[in-house]
């Protein structure tokens, strides 16, 4: 399988390339992304195939139908990274929470976030890459939370590669946070930014697209690469537990195979809803992908009215910080996929220059049919975190922002799939507070707090964080980041 570019092709680089070379050099012509020439199309017959395998043994069967150029020995030890995770043998659990609707545990990885689900295989996958070339590359990873914590534990100490990672200062939790900042491989360079994350955004796709800056780096012999979920290489890991997800529902008789479910995301960059979308053409019976925002609201803009419109907004911090993003990259690859590349660069250029694009009618009912979206706010994510407590089941405030779609979003009695995308250790003093009633806890006291409450144990991957030593204290303001990548490298 080849990839293509979503903006279209600009005379200067390839009509197609690799999925090697997509993941290695993530930006294509006028600034677009790659994506796949074709969806594999695998039907009923896949699912029935798979309805008793392993996770493993599932992905290495998605990933044999992209036809991708990476050696078998590599991919297999990729998904081996799984054995890792709590229950080697379940890395996601899906756990029923009312009659209707189970949630998928994404978070059961080292850094206790989905982000580890696509990350810990793609940064051995990259790492494997440039050793057989022999070159070296600079990643660089924008978070808004949890992609940083994920990118730096897969790619700490991995040969040919080094690793910045951009956050902004203040708008991670205090755990998110010192899961970078204590990260001491010589390899890992983590800089706070003044800024939110778009800010770190911005400033990485600017670089990615840079002639300038890539020629700097090949002047050192180094190449240029991204973590963030605008690289393939990411999405592509990020399809398998869709169709896991659904899998298990099956197997625990919630429904029968063939049968239509929602699934229902909380969503800032849209990666885990494009994972969705693209499990759902190649197998998944889906009715709809719900779309669960926070304040920062623009995809309920987008999918409600078919406007995206940046003018008068700025992100808005909240209890669910991963989430708190206005520009959804991977947007851009739905449309392309519906409206081809012509028109997504028109719109995304009219984004870029004019900060809004809106959809023809047309176009906003073929979104439409495929996704419905509301967004939550904190107040309302709090009461369905203490509600859902109560019944028994404990969750981290993106978790949090699905109840509301659940409620609002769907047409049928159909079972939901919500997609937990962090622990609740992650965001403890919004938990604490949900929960407890507790005001400006720390998230140690906060971790403590809830432990008692719930009768569970803080994980020791987190509760160590409090007495590992900073290492990475950069501070700098947006206009500084080139120049302080440069001198670490």
């Amino acid at each position: 399988m080849n990839f293509i570019e979503t903006r279209g092709n600009d005379g200067q680089r390839p009509a197609e390339v690799s999925f090697s070379e997509a993941i290695l050099s993530p930006i294509s012509s006028f600034g677009g992304i790659y994506s796949p020439d074709s969806i594999p199309e695998l039907g009923p017959a896949f699912l029935s195939k798979h309805l008793n395998s392993s996770y493993k043994v599932l992905a290495k069967d998605i990933l044999s139908a992209f036809n991708i150029d990476i050696d078998h020995d590599v991919i297999d030890q990729a998904l081996n990274l799984y054995d890792k995770f709590d229950d080697p043998n379940n890395p996601v659990p899906v756990i029923k929470v009312s009659d209707d609707l189970y949630v998928s545990e994404l978070y059961h990885g080292p850094t206790r976030a989905f982000k580890d689900m696509a990350l810990q295989p793609f940064g051995l996958v990259l790492s494997s890459l440039a050793q057989k070339r022999n070159e070296n590359y600079l990643i660089l990873a924008a978070t808004s939370g949890d992609t940083g914590p994920a990118a730096l534990e897969t790619f700490k100490n991995r040969s040919n590669v080094q690793v910045v990672c951009m956050y902004p200062d203040g708008g991670t939790s205090d755990v998110q946070r010192l899961q970078m900042v204590t990260e001491d491989a010589a390899n890992l360079k983590v800089l706070g930014v003044v800024g939110d994350f778009d800010d770190t955004q911005s400033a990485l796709k600017r670089l990615l697209g840079s002639d300038e800056f890539k020629q700097t780096l090949k002047n050192k012999n180094i190449q240029l690469s991204a973590a963030n979920s605008v690289n393939f290489g990411r999405i592509i890991f990020q399809i398998i537990y869709h169709v896991h997800s659904y899998l298990e529902l099956v197997r625990q008789n919630a429904i029968e195979a063939g049968e239509k479910v929602y699934l229902n995301v909380p969503s800032g960059n849209f990666g885990n809803a494009l994972g969705g979308y693209y499990a759902m053409k190649m197998c998944l019976p889906v009715e709809k992908i719900l779309i669960a925002s926070n304040n920062n609201n623009i995809l309920t803009q987008f999918i409600n009215e078919g406007r995206y419109d940046l003018r008068e907004m700025a992100v808005t911090p909240t209890t669910s910080p991963a989430m708190d993003i206005l520009k959804s990259s991977n947007i851009e690859r739905i449309l392309f996929d519906l409206f081809g590349a012509a028109r997504t660069k028109e719109l995304m250029q009219q984004l870029d220059n004019e900060h809004h694009y809106q959809l023809t009618d047309a176009e906003l009912g073929s979104i439409q049919k495929i996704f419905s979206a509301d967004f939550c706010n904190d107040d309302e994510g709090k009461r369905f975190i203490k509600d859902t407590f109560e019944k028994g089941y404990l969750m981290d405030p993106h978790t949090a922002t699905c109840f509301k779609a659940y409620q609002t979003c769907r047409e049928k009695d159909l079972k939901t799939i919500v997609y937990s995308t962090a622990e609740w250790t992650k965001f403890s003093p919004v938990i604490d507070n949900a929960i407890n009633g507790e005001i400006d806890t720390q998230d140690q006291q906060a971790l403590k707090a809830i432990a008692k409450t719930a009768g569970i144990e803080i994980p020791s991957m987190i509760d160590e964080l409090f007495t590992k030593k900073i290492t990475q204290q950069t501070v700098i303001e947006k206009d500084k980041i080139e120049a302080e990548i440069l001198n670490f490298i």
